[in-house]
C-alpha cells in the first residue's frame, strides 16, 4: 500500500458559533493541508470528534472532504468502535467508493482479551471491501493490542495492511517492524514518535499536528524516510514543543487552537471536551510565532 506511506493527517471537524459543522472551514483546511505537501487524508478519526457526530453530520463531513480533495490525495475513513456487529454492518452498507482504506481502532471500554481483539478484527476483515489499518491506542481504549496479536492479524488477513501504532513504547514498535510480514506497514500514531518510528524502519505517520504545520512536518517525514536523520531531527526539535502543547488539554482542543490562531476556524469542540484554555492558547500562539525558520 504505497499510498499509505509518508504523512497522513487525521483531519479535525471545525464547528461554527452555533455548534454546527463549518463546511467552508473544513474545505479550507483540506486545501491548506494538501498544498502543504501531505500524502493522504484521514476522515472521521478520533481527532474529528467522530463519536460526537450524528450519522447525518458524518455524511456531511465525508462529502465535504471528498469535494474539497478533488481526487488529489488518497482518502482513509475511520470506522471503528466497540460493537463488532454494528461495525460489520457499517462496512457492508456504507458507500466507500471514494476511499482507499479503513482506519479501525481497537475496541475500547469493553477491554477484550487479545483473542477478543483478534476475533473483532477478523470479523471486520471478512466484511470490509477496503484494506484495513489497525489502530492501537491504549491510552484511549484501556487495552494494549500486543505485537503478537497485530502480527497474527497481519499474517492471517491480506486486507489488514498496516497499523497506526500509538502505544508510546518504541520497543513494541521495533518488535512490530522486525517481525512483520512483507508489505505490512508500521505507522506512528503519535507525532512525537513519528521520526523515531520512521528511522527504525516504519513507513510514516498519521499525524495531528501535521495538518496545522503541513509543510514542515511533511518535510521532516520525507527527510526521515530518505535517511537524512540530522536534517529531519532539526525539524523535529523545531516542532517538538508544539507536539506536546497540542495534547496538553486533550485532542483536538490543541490543534483547533492552532487553526484559530491561523485564522482558519474556531477553536470550539463538543462536550465532554472543552475548548483550549486562554493560557494554553497563549502558549501555542507563542510557539507558532517562534517558528520563524520554517520554510514556506
Amino acid at each position: 500500500m504505497e499510498k499509505l506511506k509518508g504523512t497522513g493527517v487525521a483531519l479535525i471537524t471545525p464547528f461554527t458559533a452555533s455548534g454546527s459543522i463549518d463546511v467552508e472551514a473544513l474545505k479550507e483546511i483540506v486545501s491548506f493541508t494538501i498544498e502543504g505537501g501531505v500524502d493522504y487524508l484521514v476522515a472521521l478519526g478520533t481527532t474529528a470528534e467522530s463519536v460526537t457526530l450524528s450519522k447525518r453530520e458524518k455524511q456531511l463531513v465525508k462529502d465535504t472532504i471528498i469535494e474539497a480533495n478533488e481526487g488529489r490525495l488518497p482518502l482513509v475513513i475511520g470506522i471503528g468502535g466497540n460493537n463488532t456487529a454494528a461495525l460489520v454492518e457499517e462496512l457492508q452498507t456504507t458507500d466507500l467508493s471514494h476511499f482507499d482504506a479503513v482506519l479501525s481502532v481497537s475496541p475500547y471500554y469493553n477491554k477484550p482479551t487479545q483473542e477478543g481483539i483478534y476475533q473483532h478484527f477478523k470479523a471486520l476483515a471478512e466484511a470490509s471491501p477496503l484494506p484495513i489499518i489497525l489502530y492501537n491506542v491504549p491510552g484511549r481504549t484501556g487495552s494494549n493490542m500486543l505485537p503478537s496479536t497485530t502480527l497474527r492479524l497481519a499474517r492471517d488477513f491480506e486486507n489488514i495492511v498496516a497499523i497506526k501504532e500509538a502505544c508510546g513504547n518504541m520497543v513494541q514498535v521495533m518488535e512490530l517492524i522486525e517481525q512483520r510480514p512483507k508489505g505490512f506497514l508500521v505507522l506512528s500514531g503519535d507525532d512525537i514518535t513519528a521520526l523515531p518510528t520512521i528511522l527504525a524502519g516504519g513507513e510514516g505517520v498519521i499525524s495531528v499536528i501535521g495538518q496545522g504545520l503541513p509543510s514542515v512536518f511533511s518535510q521532516m517525514v520525507g527527510l526521515g524516510m530518505d535517511g537524512n536523520s540530522d536534517e529531519a531531527y532539526e525539524l523535529h526539535y523545531m516542532m517538538q514543543e508544539g507536539m506536546g502543547l497540542i495534547f496538553e488539554e486533550g485532542n483536538p482542543a490543541g490543534i483547533k487552537a492552532i487553526f484559530e490562531i491561523l485564522g482558519m476556524c474556531r477553536a470550539s469542540v463538543r462536550l465532554p471536551l472543552l475548548e483550549a484554555s486562554s493560557g494554553l492558547k497563549n502558549k501555542i500562539a507563542d510557539f507558532i510565532a517562534s517558528l520563524t525558520k520554517i520554510p514556506a
